[in-house]
């Protein structure tokens, strides 16, 4: 009996093992797309295509696009890829380069692609909700600060996921800006979205990161481009 629970044992920490190294391997990908006012109708379509041929390649986790609310001229794109050769062999893709060429006529700010690894990712839920809002919040604090802001967001990483309605929060993080992150939340609906901006433990990060800045806190609103 020993024998067998050692060995359970022992497989449960490969496991756990092995589900950490494919996190901290994982390569997380946030870029800002900003067309003309003219084009969103084009812009929209193109991020749809890339994200449907994204998909299909081997090695892609997870491709999410989206469109910002009240500025729908404004769009990202959220990427997961399995490691580092599986995200360049995309970069190399002829489909990728297909959307970045068609891009450039319409584009109305420079391609902003932001490469992550993943700080307090978690499992993300499978539900969804037709009136989700996404959040994409780009934190950046003083470099002496990073070590006390990381606290501060893997605290948010523990609450977050406990208030109503919440879907997923992940926190991502630069490795060529150690002081640069992004957060990535989903909420089912928008009052889910304002009861965790009104919760004590919110309201506590914010007051908390507000000496640590180093840039405008810059909190962007989406919904999921279909």
């Amino acid at each position: 009996m020993h024998s067998i629970r050692s060995l359970t044992f022992a497989i449960a920490m490969l496991a756990a093992a092995a589900t950490a190294h494919a996190q901290e391997s994982a390569v997380y990908v946030v870029t800002y797309v900003d067309v003309m006012p003219s084009s969103v109708a084009t812009g929209a379509t193109l991020v749809k295509q890339y994200r449907d041929a994204s998909r299909k390649e081997d090695g892609n986790v997870r491709v999410e696009t989206l469109q910002e609310i009240g500025r729908p001229n404004r769009l990202a794109i959220v990427e997961v890829w399995k490691d580092k050769p599986a995200r360049d062999a995309h970069v190399g893709a002829a489909s990728t380069t297909r959307f970045r060429d068609k891009l450039k006529p319409i584009a109305n700010a420079p391609y902003d692609e932001r490469i992550n690894s993943g700080l307090y990712v978690g499992t993300a839920s499978s539900q969804r909700a037709p009136e989700a809002v996404h959040v994409l919040t780009h934190v950046d604090v003083v470099p002496p600060s990073k070590d006390a802001c990381m606290e501060l967001l893997k605290a948010m990483s523990a609450d977050t996921p406990k208030d109503h309605g919440n879907i997923s929060y992940q926190v991502l993080q630069q490795p060529n800006r150690l002081n640069h992150f992004t957060v990535f939340e989903t909420w089912a609906s928008p009052e889910g979205l304002d009861g965790h901006a009104m919760a004590p433990h919110t309201r506590t990060f914010r007051e908390k990161l507000a000496p640590m800045a180093g840039a405008l806190y810059d909190e962007r609103f989406y919904k999921a481009v279909d």
